[in-house]
C-alpha cells in the first residue's frame, strides 16, 4: 500500500491524432479491476435468477456487458470534455435531474414498491443514479462562485442544501432513501473540504440527522428495516431474511472462499444477490482475502480521486480540485454503505456497489465520474508547489474562521 501512495502516478500515452496523454495509472487500474472483478461476480450471481426469471442464464451477464461497453464508449467522450465546460453546465444539469427525478414519478416504472425506473423501451434510466453526479459537479461549481458566501454566512451555506433538499424530497417520495443519504452526506463533505467553519458543519450534521431519523421513524416499512438490522435473528424468515443470509455467505467464505461458481445463497435464499448483496456474494466465493481486495480498489480509487483534487487545487483551479474531491466522495459513501449493509452494519437502503452491481444507470453514471478525475489529472499532471523555487510551499487550504 505504501508503494501505492508513494508511486509516479502518471505514465504517458499516445492517442489517436498524435495528442500526448498523461493517464494516471492507479486509478485506471483500480477502475479497470472493479469492473472486471464486478462482471465475473455479478455473472456468478445472477445466473440462476436469470435462468428462471428469463430462460436464459447469462441474461444480465450479456446486459450487463452492453452497459459497460456504452459506459466506455462515453468515458472515452468525457475524456476529451475540459472540465471548465462542466462548470458551466452545473445548474442546467441540476435542473434537468430534477425534472427526470418528476417524471419518474409521473411515468415511472414501479419496481418492488418502488418508482425508480423510466422505461424507455430499448432501455431503463434510474434517475437518482444520474442525479448523484448532477448534485457533484453542480456543488463543485457553486463552491467557486459562491465560495466566500458559503465559508462565511449562514444564508450561503444553507442555499445549496436546500437546493439539494428539493431533489432529496423527490427521491423520498420514489422511495429512495439512500440515494437521498449520500447525495446529503456527499455535498457536506465537498463543503467540508471547501473550508466551511466547523460549528456550520455540525449543526448542520445534527439537523439533518434529526430530520433522517424523524423520516425513518414515520415510515413503516423503515421502522421494520432498522428494528431487523439491530437484530436480524429475532424473525430470520421475515424482516431479517436479508441480513441472515447475508452474514450466512460471510460465515460460509471464511477466509479463501468455496469457490468461483460454489455460492449457495445465491440460489434463491440472498434476495437481490447481484445487485444490492453482490459483495456478500463476493465474500462467499472468494472469502475474507476477495472481500479485502476489493475493499483495498476501492482505497486506491478514493485516494487517487482526493489527490488529484489537491494537485488540482495546487494549479488553482478549483472547480477541478471540488469534482475530483466531490467523485470521490461519492463513490467512497456508496461503496461504504453498501459494504456495510452487506456486513450488518447499517440498515438497509438498496444500494448497488460500485462499478460492479449490475445496473446500467450506476455503471454509466460512475465511470463518467471516474473519466473526469482521469482528465484532471491529464490537465493537471504534477503539483504546483513541486515546481517552487527553494523548497517554497503553495497554501491552498482556506482557514477555518
Amino acid at each position: 500500500m505504501q508503494r501505492i501512495l508513494t508511486a509516479k502516478p502518471y505514465f504517458q500515452a499516445r492517442a489517436i491524432g498524435g495528442e500526448s496523454y498523461r493517464v494516471d495509472y492507479w486509478l485506471l487500474a483500480s477502475v479497470i479491476a472493479l469492473l472486471t472483478i464486478g462482471l465475473v461476480m455479478m455473472g456468478s450471481a445472477s445466473i440462476s435468477i436469470a435462468e428462471k426469471m428469463h430462460g436464459e442464464p447469462f441474461y444480465y451477464i450479456w446486459r450487463q456487458i452492453f452497459y459497460i461497453a456504452v459506459a466506455l464508449v462515453l468515458s472515452f467522450g468525457v475524456l476529451h470534455v475540459p472540465t471548465g465546460y462542466w462548470n458551466k453546465l452545473g445548474p442546467s444539469l441540476l435542473l434537468f435531474g430534477m425534472v427526470l427525478l418528476v417524471l419518474v414519478l409521473l411515468v415511472g416504472k414501479p419496481v418492488n414498491g418502488s418508482m425508480r425506473w423510466i422505461d424507455f423501451g430499448v432501455f431503463k434510466v434510474q434517475p437518482s443514479e444520474l442525479m448523484k453526479l448532477f448534485a457533484v459537479v453542480f456543488i463543485a461549481g457553486y463552491l467557486v462562485r459562491r465560495g466566500d458566501e458559503v465559508r462565511t454566512t449562514i444564508k450561503g451555506f444553507l442555499k445549496p442544501m436546500l437546493i439539494l433538499g428539493v431533489a432529496g424530497v423527490l427521491l423520498l417520495l420514489e422511495p429512495d432513501f439512500g440515494s437521498g443519504v449520500v447525495i446529503a452526506f456527499t455535498a457536506l463533505g465537498m463543503m467540508f473540504l471547501a473550508g466551511v467553519r466547523l460549528w456550520q458543519f455540525g449543526v448542520l450534521i445534527m439537523v439533518m440527522a434529526m430530520a433522517l431519523s424523524l423520516l425513518a421513524y414515520t415510515s413503516p416499512y423503515r421502522v421494520e428495516r432498522l428494528t431487523s438490522f439491530l437484530n436480524p435473528w429475532a424473525d430470520p424468515f421475515d424482516s431479517g431474511f436479508q441480513l441472515t443470509q447475508a452474514l450466512i455467505a460471510f460465515g460460509r467464505g471464511e477466509w479463501f472462499g468455496v469457490g468461483l461458481g460454489g455460492s449457495i445463497q445465491k440460489l434463491f435464499y440472498l434476495p437481490e444477490a447481484h445487485t444490492d448483496f453482490l459483495f456478500a456474494v463476493i465474500s462467499e466465493e472468494l472469502g475474507l482475502s476477495g472481500g479485502l481486495l476489493v475493499v483495498v480498489l476501492f482505497v486506491i480509487l478514493v485516494y487517487r480521486a482526493f489527490r488529484i483534487g489537491h494537485i488540482a487545487l495546487c494549479h488553482e483551479d478549483r472547480f477541478a480540485g471540488y469534482l475530483a474531491f466531490g467523485s470521490g466522495l461519492l463513490i467512497g459513501f456508496q461503496a461504504l454503505i453498501n459494504i456495510g449493509v452487506n456486513m450488518g452494519m447499517l440498515p438497509t437502503k438498496g444500494l448497488t456497489l460500485p462499478l460492479m452491481s449490475y445496473g446500467g444507470s450506476s455503471v454509466v453514471t460512475t465511470c463518467i465520474a471516474c473519466a473526469m478525475l482521469l482528465r484532471i489529472a491529464h490537465q493537471y499532471p504534477v503539483a504546483a508547489e513541486t515546481r517552487l523555487p527553494h523548497g517554497k510551499e503553495k497554501r491552498i487550504a482556506y482557514k477555518r474562521r
